[in-house]
């Protein structure tokens, strides 16, 4: 307190911190960056082997399980799932903490040695998961033809578009390319003696650039260069190839072409693929927000020199809108629920000069905010503006309570700085209090787990530097502006006592007099409470929130193996059916292997005609209807399922395929009949048909052949072999061999000819055909294979579905060696709720702790403690009534409630033992300290109802993760604060009754001893 009074008597000193803050949060302001999710890296890695053609078994036997095995011996690894399918296998690995990029390099190590051994290999990749992207912003180049699409992207968008400072890099993908075909006649080919594979072989050991050593007895020791590499059509012709009838150049026995095809394209607009789609990446130093700007006007400067005048050259996805969008929206909300705040506070005070203190308050704390957040190397993104959204409600909380101190004491007949002092000192043990007890509430956060962690600790973060600033505030510019700044409305004495006020008194002292009544209203808050916990399972729950305006990803999950031409008739299909959709704008498919991704941009502004929340809805059943005639398995949003499974997930454990296969299947047919469960499926429902070669052994010894000759002859027989690549004028080439004739059926795979020592003879006479079923996709679990029961969800919430399934699972007895568990968001969302009990039990404890230390007493913190359970209450009913979901940033929102409204009760209890330390009997404290403290908790609570007001209201895309946050607290709030000004006198006076009880125990133990000493 003298601190603070030497900086009242130089408010110099606070003028000058004030300007300080100022001039650092508004630069601070321009210098944060600007995006859609934090940079978090998350102490995980994920490894893709691609493995051409290779079937599903081989790839596990000969790929995945040797990953698997080094993966189990390297330090640092402490989990790992696989997934094989045919030709690829990939592995999600969790790591420990801090040793991610220790671990990467040493898988990358081992996965060079298994890509040397095993010969299929086609690459492979090791990257951490991480939270940042590599491309951010997304436009395409169509509506033309490809040479012509391919040049103006190639000429134009590419080195306009890094020629800016704010981008990176531009990736193009779709482009016409060319390609050199090298095709050989079969029967020519064996006449020279030679395989396919052996002329590939040649062919890429001439293609050679390197240095064979260093001439050390010559001058300047130079070097010896080979140099025999492939770099033109017309090397690639004139290279010579031995044979046994001599060395012969390689067009005297192929021809060779040159063909132009389009590189994969990645995406579909209209139907065609006749589209380049544009990556474009952010440069250090920039925003998301800076990049968007530069590459538009860039654009609009391409436009307007007529270059794209005949193409179509638009943006598809831009993350800086939304981001924008988020910031906008935080900023109308701060200025509405400040002004809000504002209003509520000047019909309480009815003092304008008063309301302006309070008002100038709000900018301060909100720009040392912002220069906390700048130093901590913090960003504007979606968390930290929920971060803000929840902090803005309490903001004022302190300024209030401490101004409003100030401002009675001033009524009182106090002047000057001893008005000043004397208010701060009666409310700054409990300002103190209910700061650190919302902010011990964050301590325990780091405790959630999932992948979720890092982001509730980023949000509560925010949200406890929000508060502290605010407090600084409080304690620094409120005083230095009351004592002279505020005046009075009228004198004090001639002020007319609150009705409201004296009534409250008199409902406190009605219950003080009889005990029956205030343990009667104990007993109904407590059935109350009770009553509400059956209300819990009538909540919608979502594990993540939408966090897109306007805009929606789909993912279309696909049969495996379709061919282009499969996949452009589902596509056309699709847009199709999605034109009938309102409030659309475009759409564009994005080719990801067995999955299509839907990018789909919504009207935005005056256009809008239908909520996104039903927008939604429609495009996901209107997509899900191509399940009755196109090869597709399931339709589900990227946002809901966090970009990666079903939301619906059952993991069966076990060794053997079949069992496996067996209780997948039981399970399956179980959740068909599960309310609100649709696209019901198993990870081995669909098989792969091979046709598989058995050899006959003995056929192969009589005429001195082996398998490995066999295969050597097969190569290039059904698909072109690669040669490698040769660079004309800096572009890659690709280069192919393959035969005039390739085998398409299997008669002629039977009438294929093999050449051995004894001559000729057809494939049928060394192998027949037989058939073999494979799953589409074995997936593995620490080396451990297991099966997945998926289904998506449909006319009911998260929570309503899990409770039913889990019915399911417990139900079920699998066999000794195989077990079942949940996954997908069942699975996160057990585990974020048993996070959630245990860290609302670490928060209570260390609330439990500060009051303790605040108020020197183990009993009265349990007084304080006991409003939390009204406080569940009322948020309960406010998402039930508005049909809200719970979601882990609303369950965060209820963690920050508990602060809030334990800052009341603190309020109340600190004012009755002032008030008791003064001489006041037990229950005139009590009656006059609810009247005391009604006035600054009203106000607290109603400014921080209005501060949330507008998150609660918020439209559009903001609607989904704000209004539910939200409502949990206004709900929350309203109900046990009007509780509090009951439950609290009532639970103290009945500490008081017990206590007084104990006494009298004792007290006439002690007498009946007395006596019973005396007549002895």
């Amino acid at each position: 307190m003298s601190i603070l009074q030497k900086l009242l008597e130089r408010k110099k000193v606070i003028g000058l911190m004030v300007a300080l803050i100022l001039v650092l949060g508004i630069y601070s302001i321009s210098k944060m960056d600007r995006e859609l999710m934090p940079s978090v890296a998350f102490d995980m890695a994920m490894i893709t082997v691609d493995a051409g053609d290779m079937p599903v078994r081989d790839v596990e036997n000969l790929i995945t399980e040797p990953v698997e095995k080094e993966l189990a011996g390297i330090d640092g690894v402490t989990s790992y799932d696989s997934s094989t399918a045919v030709g690829s296998s990939s592995f999600f690995i969790d790591i420990e903490e801090g040793r991610v990029d220790e671990v990467t390099r040493e898988i990358e190590s081992h996965l060079t040695h298994i890509s040397n051994d095993v010969t299929g290999i086609v690459y492979t990749d090791v990257r951490p998961i991480s939270t940042d992207q590599s491309y951010e912003f997304y436009m395409e180049v169509s509506n033309g033809e490809m040479n012509d699409l391919t040049s103006f992207a190639n000429e134009v968008v590419k080195p306009r578009l890094e020629n800016l400072n704010e981008v990176r890099e531009v990736n193009l993908n779709g482009l016409e390319e060319t390609e050199y075909v090298i095709t050989f006649d079969q029967d020519e080919l064996r006449e020279l003696g030679l395989e396919l594979s052996y002329v590939v072989q040649a062919l890429q050991q001439t293609d050679v650039n390197v240095s064979l050593g260093e001439l050390t007895e010559e001058d300047n020791e130079p070097s010896l260069r080979w140099n025999t590499e492939l770099s033109s059509l017309k090397d690639i012709e004139e290279a010579t190839i031995d044979t046994p009838e001599g060395p012969i150049d390689l067009k005297d026995m192929a021809e060779i072409d040159v063909e132009t095809l389009q590189q994969s394209s990645m995406a579909w607009k209209n139907g065609s693929r006749d589209v380049v789609f544009v990556e474009i990446a952010r440069a250090d130093d920039y925003t998301q927000v800076e990049m968007a700007e530069a590459i538009r006007d860039e654009v609009a400067e391409i436009h307007d020199e007529g270059l794209a005048s005949e193409l179509s050259f638009t943006e598809i996805v831009a993350q800086a809108d939304y981001v924008s969008s988020s910031i906008d929206g935080v900023t109308q909300n701060i200025l509405i629920g400040g002004v809000l705040a504002l209003v509520i506070l000047m019909l309480f005070l009815r003092n304008s000069r008063a309301t302006l203190i309070v008002g100038l308050s709000i900018p301060v704390s909100l720009l040392l905010t912002f220069t906390t957040l700048w130093f901590m190397d913090y960003s504007f993104n979606i968390l930290t503006l929920i971060g803000l959204g929840l902090g803005i409600g309490m903001m004022v909380d302190a300024s209030i309570v401490i101004l409003e101190s100030i401002y009675r004491k001033k009524e009182e007949g106090l002047v000057g700085i001893e008005a000043v002092m004397t208010g701060i000192k009666e409310v700054a043990t409990a300002v103190i209090a209910s700061m650190l007890t919302t902010v011990v509430v964050f301590l325990p956060v780091g405790l959630f787990g999932g992948d979720f962690a890092i982001f509730i600790l980023v949000l509560s973060v925010v949200v406890v530097i929000t508060l502290v600033s605010s407090v600084i505030v409080a304690f620094t510019l409120i005083p230095a502006l009351a004592e002279n700044f505020m005046k009075l409305r009228k004198k004090a004495e001639n002020k007319r006592k609150s009705r409201i006020i004296e009534r409250y008194g008199s409902v406190l002292n009605w219950f003080s007099q009889k005990k029956r009544r205030r343990y009667g209203l104990i007993m109904v808050f407590f059935l109350i409470f009770v009553g509400s916990i059956g209300l819990t399972t009538k909540i919608p729950f979502v594990l993540m929130p939408d966090v897109l305006n306007r805009y929606s990803e789909m993912e279309i999950r696909l049969e495996t193996g379709l061919t282009a031409e499969d996949k452009d008739k589902v596509v056309e299909a699709a847009e199709e059916k999605l034109t009938d959709v309102d409030d659309i704008e475009s759409v564009v498919f994005m080719d990801a292997g067995d999955y299509l991704y839907a990018l789909i941009n919504m009207t935005k502004d005056q256009d809008i005609t239908v909520p996104q929340e039903d927008v939604n809805l429609a495009i996901t059943d209107t997509l899900r209807e191509l399940e009755d005639d196109f090869p597709v398995t399931g339709v589900f949003t990227t946002m809901d399922t966090g970009g990666g499974g079903q939301p619906v997930q059952l993991i069966v454990q076990g060794d053997s395929l079949t069992k496996l296969q067996d209780l997948s299947s039981y399970l399956s047919e179980e959740l068909e009949e599960v309310d609100g469960l649709v696209n019901v499926s198993t990870s081995m429902d669909e098989q792969v048909e091979e046709r598989q070669l058995v050899f006959d052994h003995e056929s192969l010894k009589e005429d001195g052949l082996t398998t490995t000759a066999i295969y050597e002859q097969l190569q290039g027989v059904f698909a072109p072999l690669p040669v490698g690549e040769i660079v004309e004028e800096g572009t890659e080439i690709p280069v192919v061999a393959t035969f005039s004739s390739l085998i398409n059926s299997e008669k002629d795979l039977e009438e294929f000819d093999i050449t051995g020592p004894t001559g000729t003879k057809p494939l049928s006479n060394y192998a027949e055909l037989e058939n073999v079923s494979s799953p589409i996709t074995i997936s593995r679990t620490d080396g451990a294979r297991y099966v997945t029961v998926s289904a998506e969800i449909e006319g009911r919430d998260l929570g309503a579905v899990t409770r039913d399934v889990q019915t399911v699972v417990d139900e079920l007895e699998p066999p000794a060696g195989y077990a079942v568990s949940t996954g997908g968001d069942i699975e996160a969302q057990q585990e974020m709720m048993l996070d959630l009990v245990v860290v609302l039990g670490i928060s209570i404890l260390l609330v439990y702790i500060v009051m303790a230390v605040q108020f020197n007493s183990f009993i009265q913190p349990i007084i304080v403690m006991s409003v939390i359970p009204m406080t569940a209450v009322g948020a309960i009913l406010a998402l039930l009534i508005t049909q809200r979901e719970l979601s882990v940033f609303s369950a965060l929102a209820l963690l920050m409630l508990i602060g809030v409204v334990l800052n009341n009760a603190i309020l109340l209890i600190d004012r009755i033992n002032q008030l008791r330390e003064q001489g006041l009997p037990i229950y005139e404290a009590v009656i006059e300290a609810g009247k005391n403290r009604m006035r600054p908790i009203f106000m607290t609570t109603l400014t921080t109802v209005g501060g949330m007001l507008p998150l609660a209201l918020a439209t559009g895309g903001a609607n989904a993760y704000q209004a539910p946050l939200a409502t949990v607290i206004i709900g929350g709030l309203l109900f046990a604060t009007f509780i509090t000004l009951l439950l609290i006198p009532a639970v103290y006076l009945l500490v008081e009754d017990i206590k007084r009880a104990i006494k009298r125990v004792f007290s006439k133990k002690k007498t009946s001893d007395t006596v019973v000493k005396k007549a002895s």
